[in-house]
């Protein structure tokens, strides 16, 4: 078994392939696990990770993490896979081959680049729900009634039932428009790609509950451990690049960030969540 690299009140961070640590961790021990690999962008990741295999090798590597995820999964414990459509359109076949059941499939609407010549403007990433079997934990948040940002008014008339709507908001559906990238400087803990807390807490708020076990194989920022710590989860993280900058999040130290031209030390940071 590898040596946790930090350990606080609730987790362990793991350094090292996510193939080797999950390999020594014991079966059927996560309620929830979410998972937000590199999306094989030929992306510098530093020295020793590949960001630029072909497709064959890349869905062979996914699948290999993927059985792996599967046999930690408790009995009614969720999974939660973060990707590009072209990605998980054959990832979502590979998790029901597996025996899981298929939750939803959810849109992130995230502009995620320009657009390209021949194709339509590719304007979502997918988050995929599946569980193992019937779900122990299920939680439906709801969200604040859309209103225009410059009078204040609603943008819908809700065919005049507006009177009738619950006082806490709208159900949740599964075109998520409210998840902000994190590209900001000065929200930024590493100069490479950043998930939101926003989505792991809404994430964490639907499928587990207070005292659950998070695990995260892709470490990337730390995001998923900063809220599973905020939220009262245990967590297990693996991150095969450098900790150090999620352990200062963890710690509540700051982090200074190189952005992208700025200089040498932005690189080699592994983009995941």
């Amino acid at each position: 078994m590898v040596q946790p690299y930090y350990t606080s009140e609730r987790g362990e961070l793991f350094q090292g392939d996510c193939l080797e640590v999950m390999a020594g961790l014991p079966a059927k021990s996560y309620d929830l696990i979410f998972a937000d690999p590199p999306f094989n962008l030929a992306k510098n990741y530093g020295s020793g990770i590949n960001d630029k295999m072909r497709d064959d090798d890349y869905l062979a590597w996914c699948r290999s993490w993927i059985a792996e995820c599967v046999r930690l999964i408790a009995p009614g414990g969720a999974m939660w896979l973060y990707n590009l459509p072209r990605w998980n359109v054959q990832l979502g076949h590979e998790l029901g081959r597996h025996g899981l059941l298929f939750r939803h499939w959810v849109a992130i609407d995230i502009k995620m680049s320009l657009p390209i010549p021949g194709r339509l403007y590719p304007s979502h990433y997918s988050l995929l729900y599946y569980t193992e079997g019937k779900p122990r934990a299920f939680n439906r948040p709801r969200v604040p009634i859309p209103v225009c940002r410059h009078c204040g008014g609603d943008i819908k008339d809700y065919g005049g039932h507006r009177n009738k709507l619950h006082p806490d908001g709208l159900n949740l559906s599964d075109v998520w428009t409210d998840i902000p990238p994190v590209r900001h400087a000065r929200t930024k803990t590493r100069s490479a790609n950043q998930l939101s807390e926003k989505l792991l807490e809404r994430v964490l708020t639907i499928a587990s509950e207070e005292g659950d076990t998070v695990l995260d194989p892709f470490g990337g920022s730390g995001t998923t451990y900063a809220v599973a710590e905020r939220m009262h989860r245990h967590w297990t993280g693996i991150e095969l690049g450098d900790c150090e900058p999620i352990v200062r999040r963890l710690k509540g130290e700051d982090i200074v960030v190189q952005m992208p031209g700025l200089g040498d030390s932005a690189k080699g940071i592994r983009a995941a969540s």
